[in-house]
């Protein structure tokens, strides 16, 4: 072989080492749109760790972690499907890693669903809920009402009034100890706010804040110098609601006031006046994304309950969580955390697989 040869067979050697690297990157820390179009724009993703790379700002020499949390949205507990046992299992996944969580928050729609169910199924979502947490969690807690949390809005199917006492957010607040549906608290350095994203729209729901929240959320803001951490149910900004098939239409791609904030620009604009508002988690479409706008993160992450239990979301998500690590100059590090659920239908066939003695190579669990 000449030197030629041999250079163009190293060039394409070293090509598809990279290319292999940032696939394997991309999927370790599970970004979806962003981390395509970072990649089509020729940014070296290759060299970047999933487990130690600050995704927002420049990370000071000698940074010193302050917290470690695990972010789990959308567990949508109910009594079908084997969802106890899986919110189960992701609390436990949760609290078996070496480095522990300090603190776990609930991003919302904690049970399967409230907004269209009468008072005996919700009842018995939020008893299941409570114990399942009981049962399986020594952490703190801290959680924000999603839209399934809400009870009887969709009056026809829930056969409700709205004269019911627990109408509304009040059995969530109720059931998460909240005395608001929304709030913030401070802990290791950071500023946390949880917002209610959950705004009434007829008998649904749309993704805003009433007026008395933005002034809350605006005085809130100013009130502290710490790094702020911001979670919502509803996205504020994200590029997940142009993912489902059912984004385009007529060769339109449609983002509705359910899937993300319909005033991303009025908050938008709000954030603008505080540079320490640094990171702003939310969950609702089962997807996860990382946009960076101006100097704002804004992070999804997957569902606890993927496709509703029914196992892998769009074939583009599985069942998990988020892990995330806050740092003393503000800068931050995630990844997102598969626990190895598996759906009923997966568990029969797992155990059919053994019965005929097939090989664990093809999946046997």
């Amino acid at each position: 072989m000449d030197n030629t040869a041999k250079n163009n067979t190293a060039k394409n050697n070293t090509e598809k080492n990279n290319t292999a690297n940032r696939r394997q990157w991309l999927r370790s820390v599970g970004i979806g749109s962003a981390g395509v179009i970072a990649s089509a724009a020729g940014l070296d993703t290759s060299i970047v760790s999933a487990q130690t790379a600050p995704v927002s700002g420049v990370a000071s020499p000698g940074r010193k972690r302050s917290l470690r949390f695990a972010h789990l949205t959308d567990v949508h507990v109910e009594p079908e499907l084997g969802a106890n046992e899986g919110m189960a299992s992701c609390l436990k996944h949760v609290q078996s890693h070496a480095d522990k969580p300090e603190m776990i928050l609930f991003g919302g729609d904690c049970v399967f669903d409230s907004m269209a169910s009468d008072q005996a199924r919700t009842k018995l979502q939020w008893e299941l809920w409570q114990k399942v947490l009981k049962d399986n969690c020594s952490l703190p807690v801290e959680a924000g009402i999603g839209n399934h949390d809400v009870f009887g809005w969709t009056k026809s199917k829930a056969r409700t009034t709205g004269q019911e006492t627990l109408y509304g957010k009040a059995w969530a607040m109720q059931m998460l100890g909240l005395s608001k549906p929304y709030h913030s608290f401070d802990r290791a350095g950071w500023h946390f706010i949880v917002l209610d994203s959950i705004y009434p729209d007829g008998d649904h729901y749309k993704g805003q804040l009433d007026e008395d929240q933005f002034q809350w959320l605006s005085d809130d803001l100013g009130k502290t110098r710490s790094p702020v951490l911001i979670m919502s149910h509803i996205p504020i900004f994200s590029v997940t609601p142009m993912a489902p098939p059912a984004a385009l239409v007529n060769g339109v791609i449609t983002v509705t006031a359910g899937s993300m904030h319909g005033d991303f620009q009025r908050i938008k604009n709000l954030f603008k006046q505080h540079a320490n508002v640094k990171l702003c988690l939310s969950g609702h479409t089962h997807l996860i994304d990382r946009v960076q706008y101006n100097s704002v993160t804004y992070l999804c992450d997957g569902a606890v309950s993927g496709d509703w239990w029914r196992g892998n979301h769009l074939g583009e998500c599985d069942n998990g969580y988020g892990l995330i690590d806050l740092y003393d100059d503000g800068t931050f590090d995630h990844s997102y955390q598969t626990y190895g659920w598996k759906t009923r239908a997966e568990k029969t066939e797992a155990m059919n697989r053994r019965d005929r003695g097939a090989s664990p190579a093809l999946g046997t669990a």
